[in-house]
């Protein structure tokens, strides 16, 4: 017994010093879609663009100095690569000087009648991942509602390259307050990790690595079908690079795994 007990004690303190507390393995459901980025071909499950732009856009009200382009999401190796490079590109009246990459399972246009790729209202997300560093690049995994209405936004990842052991999560209601946090991690640019998403009535569990992050509780989690955004943008909360930020930078994901809830 005192064997075990001091066992017990070192998994806690292991457990305290990773910055959380172990997450409790949900009940999941079918698995509902899987995409391992085999092949040399993204997956017709994926568009390259926001649904307001499908052949190239950014988000301007983001201080973004990204274009969003097709050419700069690649699949090879058993990876999807998302990368971001010095370019030029002019348009809605604006210079961009960096091309980048996205992918997004929402709807191809903005008409009524189009479907979305890959939408689901509650189950589990789960997306194995390795992010970039440097001054400027901005890294996220995110949720949109099919309505392509702006909020509710489930961020399920968002890291600065310049502070990769420093990921941030949020939930933008459709009214109230944000909710956020930020937590320390291992560097997220070494090797791979896997961000999970929890999605139920009234509750979403995020979880890096295993280990519960971050949860948000009530009666403002949305009850509605959402679709999933992995994309490298430039600028904005990241700040503008710097001669020093590695170029061409990539966002690395070789799962995308979603189930359903039980």
């Amino acid at each position: 017994m005192r064997r075990l007990g001091l066992w017990a004690a070192l998994v806690l303190v292991s457990v305290l010093l990773a910055g959380g507390c172990p997450a409790e393995p949900p009940a999941v459901g079918k698995l509902r879609f899987a995409d391992e980025f085999s092949g040399t071909t993204l997956s017709g499950k994926w568009g390259t663009c926001h649904w307001w732009a499908p052949d190239g856009c950014t988000i301007l009200t983001n201080d973004e100095l990204e274009w969003y382009q097709r050419s700069q999401v690649t699949v090879r190796d058993g990876m999807l690569r998302l990368t971001a490079q010095p370019g030029s590109v002019d348009a809605h009246g604006r210079h961009f000087p960096y091309v980048s990459g996205m992918i997004s399972s929402g709807r191809p246009g903005d008409r009524p009648q189009d479907k979305p790729r890959v939408a689901f209202t509650y189950g589990r997300v789960e997306v194995r991942f390795r992010i970039p560093t440097g001054k400027g690049t901005w890294p996220a995994i995110w949720m949109l509602p099919v309505t392509n209405k702006p909020l509710p936004e489930i961020d399920l990842l968002e890291v600065r390259g310049d502070a990769p052991d420093l990921p941030a999560m949020a939930f933008h209601p459709a009214s109230g307050a944000r909710k956020r946090r930020e937590v320390r991690t291992a560097n997220l640019s070494t090797g791979w990790h896997i961000v999970t998403l929890d999605w139920a009535p009234k509750l979403l569990v995020w979880s890096i690595d295993g280990v519960e992050r971050f949860r948000v509780t009530g009666a403002a989690v949305p009850s509605e079908p959402m679709y999933l955004i992995a994309n490298l943008a430039i600028g904005g909360d990241a700040g503008t690079p710097t001669a020093a930020t590695p170029f061409p930078a990539r966002f690395l994901i070789d799962r995308v795994k979603i189930w359903d809830r039980p």
